[in-house]
């Protein structure tokens, strides 16, 4: 029955009713904070790029890890930034780097918050691409020994899960196969499966330091017109054994999120990226919108399309809010 009977401005007359009747709920469980942990003591770097974010060492990350576990958000993911590069990116499974030790760290003094890993040799290497080069391309197969000595350096660390984010094919496979032959079958993957070659990484890549020196990243990112070959990706990734799947980007990419949960109804996360931050930022600063509106609109937007987990760079500050 339609006007005057039904008038669906009746439930939206005051706070109180929205909130009643709210389909879509945000919450600190919903998120996931990145850090880059870089070399030293008492170091924080701003990222001009992503104002508010730094590169740390380990103990203020250890700092940070505290008040985010504090705000309620249940996990960090964390980003490497090495003392050295060279072309292996060997760096990345020195069982004393940064992200390794920043492991151990939080796991002994916030035991409660999970410690997720990226996956990956883009920050370690000194050309800046996800692998071993051959004949100016990254030689797929020669980078999953690596990233496998990756994975397993973390999670002899303690990391509570890994997550690859390179793009190669059959890394999660490799990676499930090392961490079940060496006693860690309960270690989960979190698949970056449907990972764009986006615009909208430029600010990551001043955080982590990982530019490449030539030529860019599409021959193993996937071309942003393609969702069909994006539900292919993540079926692949399922099959050979990742357990939460990842759509990254988020904002421009939500469509593939609600697809992703649809077809294949498994845990999904989603990636709001550096490039989604800094617009936010950047506008809030210059007082162009309501910034804290603007973000969790945004975040609600990706929990409504399917996400069931949300990797932001706001996530400290909003669950803050939320609480």
């Amino acid at each position: 029955m339609g006007f005057p009977i039904n008038r669906p401005r009746r439930l939206r007359r005051n706070e109180t009713l929205r909130r009643m009747i709210r389909e879509t709920r945000l919450g600190p469980d919903d998120l996931i904070q990145p850090y880059f942990v870089c070399p030293g003591r008492d170091v924080k770097k701003p990222i001009s790029a992503m104002p508010g974010i730094a590169q740390m060492s380990v103990d203020l990350v250890l700092r940070e890890a505290r008040e985010t576990h504090a705000a309620g958000v249940p996990a960090v993911i964390l980003f490497g930034i090495p003392s050295r590069k060279d072309a292996t990116g060997s760096e990345a499974w020195n069982e004393n780097g940064e992200v390794q030790r920043a492991i151990r760290e939080i796991k002994q003094h916030v035991p409660g918050l999970a410690v997720i890993t990226d996956v990956c040799m883009c920050e370690y290497t000194d050309h800046g691409h996800c692998g071993v080069i051959k004949n100016g391309d990254v030689d797929n197969d020669a980078t999953l020994e690596l990233l496998v000595r990756e994975a397993l350096s973390h999670v002899r660390a303690g990391a509570d899960m890994v997550a690859p984010s390179d793009m190669m094919d059959g890394r999660v496979g490799a990676i499930r196969t090392a961490f079940d032959e060496e006693g860690f079958a309960d270690k989960p993957i979190m698949a970056y499966s449907a990972k764009f070659a986006s615009a909208f990484y430029g600010p990551f890549r001043e955080a982590a330091e990982s530019a490449p020196q030539f030529g860019d990243r599409r021959s193993y990112q996937m071309d942003p017109p393609n969702g069909d070959e994006a539900m292919r990706e993540i079926a692949l990734d399922l099959e050979e054994g990742a357990d939460i799947v990842m759509v990254k980007p988020a904002l421009a990419y939500l469509d593939l999120i609600y697809r992703a949960k649809h077809e294949f109804n498994v845990p999904i996360a989603a990636y709001n990226v550096s490039g989604e931050y800094s617009m936010i930022r950047a506008a809030g600063i210059n007082g162009w919108l309501d910034e804290e509106r603007a973000t969790l609109e945004v975040l609600t937007a990706i929990k409504r399309a399917g996400a069931d987990m949300i990797l932001s760079y706001f996530a400290t500050k909003v669950a803050q809010h939320l609480r």
